[in-house]
């Protein structure tokens, strides 16, 4: 398995009228854990986009176990499922001084040919050669 993580402290724009985090910003904190894990094999997406491919995120599954709070250290992973027709990452949530679990989630996403903009069907070598001991 290869995972990355990210630190981060839950900031008053982060909360929606009920004083919790607003259910759309997890997919921010995600987003940073993701980028910690793919800048972690060297194929981010500036990488991914010079390597002639793009990733879109097709799919998204969350589950809110605990609300995150206002000033909350958490800590978010982010770790690679699947890496050879898709790049599926699951994602966990906790809190920094517990460890107690408050989220977790998935996301899918697909290559796509930017010069065909077609989707592919298998995760090109480019990406495949980064995640040798996933396959």
């Amino acid at each position: 398995m290869i995972s990355a993580s990210v630190d981060l402290k839950v900031q008053f724009y982060h909360l929606d009228p009920m004083n919790i985090v607003w259910h759309g910003k997890y997919l921010e904190f995600f987003e940073q854990a993701r980028c910690e894990l793919l800048d972690k094999i060297g194929y981010n997406y500036v990488e991914m986009h010079d390597s002639g491919y793009i990733w879109p995120i097709v799919d998204v599954h969350i589950k809110y176990v605990r609300p995150l709070k206002f000033q909350q250290e958490i800590r978010v992973t982010a770790t690679f499922v699947e890496v050879e027709n898709r790049m599926k990452i699951r994602y966990v949530i906790t809190d920094l001084e517990t460890g107690t679990k408050l989220t977790k989630g998935e996301t899918i996403q697909v290559a796509v040919n930017t010069k065909t903009e077609e989707m592919c069907f298998v995760s090109p070598d480019v990406f495949l050669k980064k995640v040798p001991d996933l396959l």
